[in-house]
């Protein structure tokens, strides 16, 4: 069972589904958290008296197993004689995160050639101008970086092309700030914030088009190439979560909480294994 921190659990039932299609007599419900404890009367549990369990709140420590034992009884009907049975049931509990979103930005423009030292300020003019337009989304530019390549194209000579990629970071300085208003994750407003940032920026780049078709009477040297705009996608966890999609098939879009013995200390998407495995919780970010 995946369950999204901060949120609630949805209710285990202490029984197989041909047990609940039966009548049950004397029903007892004995409920065994991850660190072996009863979980009657715990704070952060709602147990209901036909043996539901719903955790509260859930945080990667709660991970782990949840066993469940059912005491009942059977009446032969014949002799009414009374036979106690006990049945166990157990599920594995997960705290999840949605991934972090953000956006690889691969674009292109024609230069006179690729000595030519306004390329260097025209690269550093566009990022100050990327910037502006996605700052109030507390989104910014990173790892910026182009290459100026001579290209032959059919039927026309050789052209000077500079190739211009960025990563679209919804963590810009403030972001944290942003996170405080939200009362419980903040994944979905981060990742709601980068996908506007990477819409306003595909539009800066469309209207490059229409501007060169219809605005400029000479075309300036260096310009926007036509459709050379092109975004991916990229997923970060945070530290403490990876995706593994082997062990957690049925979230394998889902940043789930390191098991005992892995760890991650960063923002990439998987957990590595300790060395020397003496991490027996979940979700550590270090060994």
């Amino acid at each position: 069972v995946y369950v999204k921190v901060f949120t609630n659990s949805p209710f285990l039932v202490c029984m197989d589904l041909a047990r609940s299609q039966e009548e049950v007599i004397d029903p007892k419900y004995l409920w065994i958290g991850p660190d072996g404890r009863s979980l009657e009367g715990q704070m952060y549990v709602n147990l209901t008296e036909t043996g539901k369990l719903m955790v509260m709140g859930f945080k990667e420590s709660m991970s782990g197993a949840y066993t469940c034992t059912l005491a009942h009884k059977i009446i032969e009907t014949t002799t009414q004689e009374e036979r106690e049975m006990f049945e166990a049931y157990k599920f594995m509990l997960y705290a999840y995160r949605e991934a972090d979103h953000a956006y690889q930005v691969f674009v292109r423009f024609t230069t006179r050639e690729c000595k030519l030292a306004a390329n260097g300020q025209f690269f550093e003019e566009l990022k100050k101008i990327l910037n502006n337009i996605i700052s109030d989304l507390t989104c910014h530019i990173i790892e910026a970086s182009y290459k100026c390549h001579s290209v032959k194209i059919p039927k026309q000579g050789l052209l000077h092309e500079l190739f211009v990629s960025f990563q679209v970071n919804p963590f810009a300085p403030g972001w944290e700030e942003v996170c405080h208003q939200v009362p419980y994750d903040c994944e979905d407003v981060t990742n709601m914030r980068v996908q506007e940032a990477r819409d306003r920026i595909g539009e800066f780049f469309n209207k490059q088009t229409y501007a060169l078709k219809h605005e400029f009477q000479t075309v300036p040297i260096i310009h926007y190439v036509d459709n050379s705009f092109s975004v991916t996608h990229i997923d970060s966890c945070r530290p403490g979560f990876g995706k593994n999609n082997i062990t957690h098939k049925n979230c394998a879009s889902c940043c789930v909480v390191c098991d005992p013995g892995t760890y991650s200390p960063n923002n990439e998407v998987t957990c590595q294994i300790c060395t020397r495995p003496r991490v027996k919780k979940y979700g550590a970010r270090s060994c």
